[in-house]
Formats: C-alpha cells, structure tokens, sequence
C-alpha cells in the first residue's frame, strides 16, 4: 500500500495527515486508485481517520498538538522571513536562503528552531558559514531558536547526494525565500524527489525576492574574493572540520561523515545525525507493520 509510507514517516513525528497532505506525499499518480487504497486500509483497520487526519496509532492528543503548532507557525513564519531578509542582506556570500525543518512543515512548538538552508557563492561557504555563526554567538548568545543554520551548499554543487526519502522531505517542502536564480536551479538539480513524491508541488518560486545586499557587505566581498580571501576560506573550513572531529568524530564513529558532512562545497552540522535517526526509526515501522499485518514495504536507505 503505497499510502502508509508517508503515514508512517510523518507518524515519527506524532503528525497526522490531512487527505490532500498524504495524496501529495504517497507515490501514486492515480487519484481514484489513491482513493481506492484509502478506502481499503480503513475498512481494514491499517489507518485510522479522525475528523479529518489520517494516522495509525496516534491519538487526539496529537491532532490538538499539530492544530496548536500550525497556529504557532504562522507568527513563526513571520519572524523567520525577517531573518532570512537580513541573512540575504547583512552576510557575504549568500546567494539563496530558504527555510527548512518543522517550520516548512507548517508546524512551530516550544521546542522547534527555525532552520535556515542556505546557498552560497562558490569559494567563500565557510567564510559566509563563519560570519553567520559568529554573529550567533556574539549578538544572539548562540540562541537557536530563530537563527539555525546547519546545512550549507554552495551554488556549483546544488544536487543533494544523499537521494532518501528524508532529504526528498526536507527538498519539496522547503520555503525559498531569497535568491530565485540559485534557488530555481537548485529544485532544477534535485529532479530526483519526483521518484518519491509525484505528486509534491514545490512552493512557486516566482513570489521569491532577489539578493540585494548592504553597499559594505558588497565591499567586504570585493575584498575577500582575492588570495587573502582564499587563505580566510581555508582557515574556517580547518578549524571547523577539526574542532567538529575532536568533539563528534569517536562518539559518532562511522556516522561522522553523515552527521557532519564538510567540504569545500558543503557543510552539514547534525551533531545526532538526524538524518539516520529518523531512517532508521521508520524502517523499524515498516517491521511493526509486517508483523502485525503482514504488509511488507521497501525499506529506506540512508
């Protein structure tokens, strides 16, 4: 059944999903088959409806849960477009920006950050990397709760490599906000998702505004783009590599290069790899399911 998987991702984070929502996440290409496997998995009591959620093993509880969060996003949503206004205008080097995580999901809590996706101009991701961070810690006192920013790329490497039904997730649901040309070339790069999710339609970026920065953030990347600018990329990108190494590399082991995924074209900062987590947490679901039903679906890869 080709609609519990979506059911079942979306169950890992106690969110139930309205019919339109599933429809846009399962892999049919048929509505009326789509709606013909809806109407079988409830008579058969795999997926239960209530009101207009759809779930397995959730309760009320988590429908108020996802009801208040959406309310919260809303305020939430706006106080992140200001921010992503300054970080397209104040940092050097940014060419896209785009919010992620649960916000882009609709849903903000006590416990939600607000996740920045960020495209950088090639060359200069950890110089733009380091300035974003450091005025974190400096102006915000490392707060993270609207001003997170953990995955970086830059705009010549714009295709994800890791092609999952997480990171498929995460691309289709994206707000972009700033930067249209590198944001559109990179939903252009990531055709991939479409095995996942047929049905997904990306936010239109037509609504999104172009990169205007500050005259001195103009300057300061004038003046960073020549050799000393090169040996400043080199410093941040060493000394950020190896105090992630010394602090995540032996409790992480062989998930490291997941977790913190670093290049010259990348930077992935997920210090409880996430990503695998939540993988490893669904293919558990797939199990539960054959056990009890004898349903048996294709597990997912990291």
């Amino acid at each position: 059944m080709k609609i519990l998987k979506p059911i079942l991702y979306f169950s890992i984070f106690n969110h139930p999903l309205k019919l339109d929502e599933l429809y846009s996440f399962s892999e049919h290409e048929n509505r009326t088959d789509f709606d013909l496997e809806i109407e079988s998995a409830l008579q058969q009591g795999i997926i239960t409806k209530t009101d207009c959620y759809y779930h397995i093993d959730l309760t009320s509880e988590h429908i108020n849960r996802r009801e208040t969060g959406n309310k919260n996003a809303i305020k939430a949503l706006e106080k992140a477009r200001e921010k992503a206004r300054f970080i397209s205008s104040w940092f050097p080097f940014v060419e896209g920006v785009a919010i992620s995580g649960s916000l882009s999901k609709g849903y903000f809590d006590q416990d939600s950050d607000v996740d920045y996706f960020i495209i950088t101009k090639p060359g200069h991701l950890w110089t733009c990397r380091a300035f974003l961070i450091l005025y974190k810690k400096l102006f915000l006192f490392n707060s993270r709760k609207y001003f997170c920013m953990n995955y970086f790329i830059t705009a010549d490497n714009l295709e994800i490599e890791e092609k999952n039904r997480f990171t498929a997730t995460e691309i289709v649901t994206l707000i972009p906000l700033y930067g249209k040309e590198k944001l559109d070339a990179f939903y252009k790069s990531n055709q991939w998702v479409r095995s996942f999710f047929p049905n997904k339609i990306m936010t239109d970026i037509a609504t999104v505004k172009p990169i205007s920065k500050k005259k001195s953030i103009e300057t300061l990347e004038r003046f960073l783009s020549g050799a000393f600018g090169k040996q400043i990329e080199k410093l941040t990108f060493s000394t950020t590599f190896r105090f992630w190494k010394l602090k995540f590399e032996k409790k992480l082991a062989s998930e490291f290069s997941i977790a913190f995924k670093s290049s010259k074209r990348v930077s992935k900062h997920h210090p409880s790899n996430f990503q695998k987590k939540i993988i490893d947490a669904l293919n558990r679901k797939y199990e539960a399911l054959y056990a009890t039903h004898r349903i048996q679906l294709t597990k997912e890869h990291v």
